[in-house]
Parts: structure tokens; C-alpha cells; sequence
């Protein structure tokens, strides 16, 4: 049965990214923890799977290993609140986008200004 489970996450995976570097797949209980690389062999994502779906949390990295994004997955569909950090301004701050879903839909939306939290701390 985990044979099945990772031949399954390996072909979902082909589906999820349209390049030619192949995760490493690792056994994690009942589910299949999958990470994949950036080409200069950083981090760029990690996650699961449970029978072929992505599952649970899911984070991406940039190429420097810093975070751009951390979601939730149920049953291979989006939930709760994800986050994207962008890039990082002159400044030295990052800002982040919070993205509400419902039903593996976009239910809200917010903006965070790092720079705007930091001035009205003064």
C-alpha cells in the first residue's frame, strides 16, 4: 500500500510542477512527505501527501531559503489562512498577503505592509 501511495504522489507531483526536478519522497505514518529543490539545492517546497492529495501544511522557499508562502491543505483542497510573503524592499521589510479560503475558494483577502506596522509602532 505505500508503494501505491508514493507512485501516486510521484505522478501527482509531475502535475503540480511543470519542470524536470523530481521530489524526494519520504514515508512520514500514513502520509508521504514530499520535498522539492531549486536548482542550486536549496529548499523550494515541502509538504504532504495522504493517498495521492496533498495534505496539511505546505510551505514554499525562495532560492536564499527565505519563506514565500504557507498554506493548509485538506483532502487535496486549500483551507484556512495562506500566506505570501513578497519581496523584500529597500527598506529591509517584507510584506505579506493573508489569503483566506473557504471551500477551496478565495473567501478574503488582506495586505500587511511591514513598513506601515513598523511606523505606527513609533
Amino acid at each position: 500500500m505505500k508503494k501505491l501511495v508514493i507512485l501516486v504522489a510521484v505522478l501527482f507531483s509531475g502535475v503540480i510542477f511543470a519542470q524536470d526536478v523530481k521530489p524526494v519522497l519520504e514515508p512520514f505514518g500514513k502520509k508521504v512527505k514530499a520535498t522539492y529543490f531549486h536548482e542550486n539545492g536549496q529548499v523550494l517546497q515541502e509538504g504532504f501527501f495522504v493517498k495521492g492529495k496533498l495534505e496539511g501544511q505546505w510551505v514554499t522557499y525562495d532560492e536564499n531559503g527565505n519563506k514565500t508562502a504557507l498554506g493548509e491543505y485538506k483532502n487535496g483542497k486549500k483551507v484556512g489562512k495562506w500566506f505570501f510573503w513578497s519581496e523584500i524592499s529597500e527598506k529591509g521589510f517584507t510584506d505579506l498577503t493573508e489569503v483566506d479560503y473557504s471551500d477551496n475558494r478565495i473567501a478574503s483577502v488582506k495586505n500587511w505592509k511591514k513598513d506601515a506596522i513598523v511606523n505606527n509602532m513609533d
